[in-house]
């Protein structure tokens, strides 16, 4: 028995340390989740304007490319605008492309018109409030972090189990236990029944 719950001690301690920072970031963005319309926020906007080389230009009119984007292209394009547009999906409409770039605490797109060769880029910022607040909800942050938030919930449910399998070790003692722990479900239960339509 002392083995099992020295076990069950340690698996406790490791899932709440690998869990503990993940848990206030999750905590902290719940709350500036649920109070976002209070948060005033001020999107920084750029704006920026470029023409495609003549030869580029004349390259691309030639193929006129119905999907994807052209290496050259995308060369350039990357190094004009400063941004990375591997996997990128790009769409193709009567010689004018768009390319949609959406990030965790903002957006950005970009417009290309083959006929003129002019090039439209718009990328907006809406602060840390925003970036932090799409990280919690794993809006466009992509596969790694998407496993991150997979993962981390799963340490949370060990620490959780582990948590409630020490308290009823340790309820004997302590007569408030299934009360509280009857409590933190019961309030959300009464609140979402009540109050929630």
């Amino acid at each position: 028995m002392h083995l099992w719950l020295g076990t069950l001690r340690q698996w406790h301690w490791i899932s709440s340390a690998l869990c503990l920072v993940g848990m206030l970031l999750f905590a902290v963005t719940g709350i500036t989740l649920n109070h976002a319309a209070q948060i005033e926020a001020r999107p920084d906007i750029v704006e920026r304007q470029a023409r495609l080389p003549a030869s580029l230009q004349k390259t691309l009119l030639a193929k006129q490319p119905s999907e994807g984007l052209p290496a050259e292209l995308e060369g350039w394009l990357e190094s004009e605008l400063k941004l990375e547009l591997a996997g990128r999906e790009a769409e193709w409409s009567d010689g004018e492309l768009y390319v949609a770039l959406p990030r965790p605490g903002g957006d950005a797109w970009l417009s290309l018109d083959l006929n003129s060769g002019e090039l439209l880029f718009e990328a907006t910022d809406r602060g840390w409030f925003a970036y932090l607040n799409d990280l919690h909800k794993g809006r466009n942050t992509g596969g790694a972090w998407s496993w991150f938030i997979d993962i981390f919930a799963g340490v949370c449910v060990l620490f959780s189990i582990t948590g409630l399998l020490l308290l009823q070790r340790h309820a004997s003692g302590r007569p408030t236990t299934w009360p509280l722990v009857g409590a933190g479900l019961v309030i959300p239960l009464l609140l979402a029944l009540l109050f929630i339509h």
